[in-house]
């Protein structure tokens, strides 16, 4: 579905990626795991073209992603939910998910998309009407998420879903994307939180100072000495 081939981005003079390449299959989950600065916020930024890449090729279901600019990504079947979610925070929970069907076609499917998004967080349902500047940080993760499925994306783009949450609501978090993976969608998640993301995704890329250094199914990283050593603590 999605294929990167040598991509590098930076942020002006400053380089973020070299060479990356990576391709996620309809109907994975997929996780790009790495230290603080290793460049996985960047990685998803390029994905969904808030920056561009200074080389190399995307392709989003074998047609070419370089040339699309950011407004259109969403067509294309690309839903990014950013780090630290960036909800309208005085919109309503239920104007919040409204925002994620602007598209004609998700305007169209807009009472079943919303029916959908409430069957997987019920919470969100309980309190529709409320500013989402209010609610918990995990239930303004929940809102985020569900924002991002009301445009009934192809391609899932989750940046740091655990960031900043209490290990408790981290757990549910977790839960929530495997259930979502389990839904069918495809998910390409970048995540610090080493030990539960390769729970919960087929496979996974390890990147370390922009470049991918390892590579494989989430239960072989899992038991990877070196991975284990540096990001497990094992």
């Amino acid at each position: 579905m999605l294929t990167l081939t040598n991509v590098s981005a930076g942020y002006g003079a400053f380089q973020a990626l070299f060479g990356v390449s990576l391709e996620v299959r309809a109907g994975e989950s997929v996780a790009v795991i790495g230290p603080n600065g290793a460049g996985k916020t960047t990685l998803l930024r390029v994905i969904s073209k808030l920056i561009d890449a200074s080389a190399g090729e995307m392709t989003m279901e074998g047609a070419r992603l370089d040339a699309v600019p950011a407004h259109e990504v969403i067509a294309r079947g690309i839903a990014h939910v950013p780090e630290n979610r960036r909800l309208f925070p005085r919109l309503s929970v239920e104007e919040n998910l409204r925002m994620g069907a602007f598209l004609p076609a998700a305007r169209a499917k807009f009472a079943e998309r919303l029916k959908f998004v409430f069957s997987l967080f019920p919470r969100m349902e309980e309190r529709r009407a409320q500013p989402a500047g209010t609610l918990s940080g995990g239930e303004q993760q929940m809102c985020a998420i569900g924002r991002a499925l009301m445009s009934g994306p192809k391609l899932l783009l989750l940046d740091e879903p655990s960031a900043g949450l209490a290990p408790v609501v981290v757990q549910s978090i977790f839960a929530l994307v495997k259930r979502i993976c389990a839904e069918g969608y495809t998910v390409l998640i970048v995540e610090q939180n080493v030990r539960q993301v390769l729970q919960v995704v087929d496979r996974a890329y390890l990147l370390e100072t922009g470049r991918i250094k390892a590579s494989g199914d989430a239960a072989s990283l899992l038991g990877d000495a070196e991975i284990r050593k540096a990001y497990l603590g094992i």
